[in-house]
C-alpha cells in the first residue's frame, strides 16, 4: 500500500507519521507551499526572532493524549497569552474579567457585585440567542459588546454580527476574577524552536518522502492506493459548485529596536483602526532576549482566488454548499478529507491533531493484519 498525503500542516504530518509508525506503508506528503507546517509555519528572521509567519499560534489543549503525542516531537515552553485591547484611549485586558469590568465601569466590584452588575446590564429579554450579537447582548450587555466585540467582529468577519452564529462568541469567556490568561486549558505553550521544527520532526522518517512546492492534481491518485487530502474541499472539486466562504488575513510588517508595545498581542476593536490587532513576535518567546524587534499589523479580508484561506465563515449558505461538497467527497474512491480546510470547520491546533490521530487509529485498525 502506498499513501499520498496532501498538505504538510499538522493534520497531514500527524496522520503521515502514524501511518509509517504503525502500518509501515510508505507515504509521500506534498504541499503547494515551499515550507512545512502550513499556517503554523515559523522561521527565524535576520535578527534571530522566531516569527509566526501566518499570525500568532499558541498551543493550548485539555486533551492529555494530544499533549503527550505532540510533545514527543519537540520541547514546548510554557506560555500564557495575555491579550490587551485598546478602547477610548485606554488599554484593557481580554478576555473580559474582573479587572476589565472594574476599569471599564470605574468601579471596585468584587466577583458577586460584578456578576450582579452584568446581570443588570445584560439583555434579559434574549433567552435563546440566535446570532453573535444576541449572544453578546445576552451575556455582557450593550456597552461592553460595542466597546470590544461589535466593530472588531465587523472587521474580522466582514459582515454584520447578526449574520454570524452565536457559537462564535462561546469561544470568548467572561471571568469574575483577575485571571487574564486568554485560554483556560490544562496545557499551554509554544515550541522552543517553533512549530516548523515540530512538523520536521514528525516527518523525519525513512518511509516519508516530502515534496514542497507541489500542488495536487487528480492524475496523481492513480499512483497511490490511498489519498488523504487536507486542502480546501471546494478546491479539490475545482470549485465546481461554487466557492466556500473564508476570511483571510494580510500583515503589514514593521521592525526596529527595543520593545514596541510591551505585549505579544494587542487588539484594536474600533473601526477607526483599519487593522484588527498588532502582534510583536519577540514576546511569544519570553525565554529569549533580542535587542531588535518586529511587529505586524493584521488586516482581515475576504479570501480571493490567490489568497490563503484562514477562517471558514460558515454562514448558512456556506454550510449548505459544504454539505453538497461533502456528498461529492463521499463518492470519491480511496480519497479521504481531513483538517480545517478538508472538513470546513474552525479547528484549533489540538483539535486538528486529535482528529488526525482518530482518523489514523481507524485506518490502522482497518489495515492491520
Amino acid at each position: 500500500m502506498k499513501v499520498l498525503v496532501v498538505g504538510a500542516g499538522f493534520s497531514g504530518a500527524v496522520v503521515a507519521r502514524q501511518i509509517v509508525d504503525h502500518l509501515r506503508f510508505p507515504v509521500d506528503i506534498i504541499d503547494k507551499r515551499n515550507h512545512l507546517a502550513g499556517n503554523c509555519h515559523t522561521f527565524r528572521n535576520e535578527d534571530g526572532i522566531q516569527v509566526h509567519a501566518y499570525g500568532p499560534h499558541i498551543f493550548n489543549t485539555n486533551q492529555d493524549d494530544v499533549w503527550e503525542f505532540i510533545t514527543r516531537y519537540g520541547q514546548f515552553n510554557p506560555f500564557v497569552n495575555r491579550v490587551k485591547a485598546v478602547h477610548a484611549g485606554s488599554v484593557f485586558t481580554l478576555p473580559i474579567n474582573l479587572h476589565t469590568i472594574n476599569q471599564f465601569y470605574g468601579t471596585a466590584f468584587g466577583p458577586e457585585q460584578a456578576r450582579e452588575h452584568l446581570a443588570k446590564v445584560a439583555d434579559s429579554s434574549i433567552t435563546d440567542p440566535q446570532n453573535f450579537e444576541e449572544q453578546a447582548l445576552h451575556f455582557i450587555g450593550k456597552d461592553l459588546y460595542e466597546a470590544f466585540f461589535r466593530d472588531y467582529t465587523i472587521k474580522q468577519w466582514g459582515c454584520d454580527p447578526r449574520e454570524l452564529p452565536a457559537s462564535i462568541l462561546k469561544r470568548l469567556p467572561v471571568r469574575f476574577d483577575y485571571n487574564d490568561n486568554y485560554y483556560n486549558a490544562k496545557y499551554q505553550g509554544i515550541p522552543a524552536e517553533g512549530y516548523t521544527s515540530i512538523v520536521q520532526n514528525l516527518l523525519d522518517h525513512g518511509l516519508i518522502e516530502i515534496g514542497l512546492g507541489q500542488g495536487y492534481c487528480h492524475e496523481m491518485a492513480k499512483n497511490y492506493d490511498i489519498v488523504i487530502y487536507t486542502g480546501a474541499i471546494d478546491e479539490y472539486f475545482k470549485h465546481g459548485l461554487g466557492r466556500l466562504g473564508y476570511r483571510t488575513v494580510e500583515f503589514k510588517r514593521f521592525a526596529g529596536k527595543g520593545d514596541f508595545q510591551g505585549n505579544a498581542v494587542i487588539n484594536y476593536p474600533g473601526l477607526s483602526y483599519p487593522f484588527t490587532r498588532v502582534h510583536e513576535h519577540k514576546h511569544f518567546a519570553p525565554w529569549e532576549s533580542h535587542e531588535a524587534t518586529v511587529w505586524f499589523e493584521e488586516y482581515s479580508k475576504e479570501t480571493g482566488e490567490d489568497d490563503t484561506p484562514y477562517y471558514p465563515k460558515r454562514l448558512p449558505s456556506d454550510v449548505s454548499l459544504y454539505e453538497q461538497y461533502r456528498q461529492l467527497a463521499a463518492k470519491e474512491e480511496n480519497v479521504h478529507f481531513l483538517g480545517r480546510l478538508g472538513s470546513y470547520r474552525y479547528l484549533n491546533m489540538d483539535q486538528a491533531i486529535g482528529d488526525a490521530l482518530a482518523f489514523a487509529a481507524d485506518m490502522i485498525k482497518r489495515y492491520s493484519h
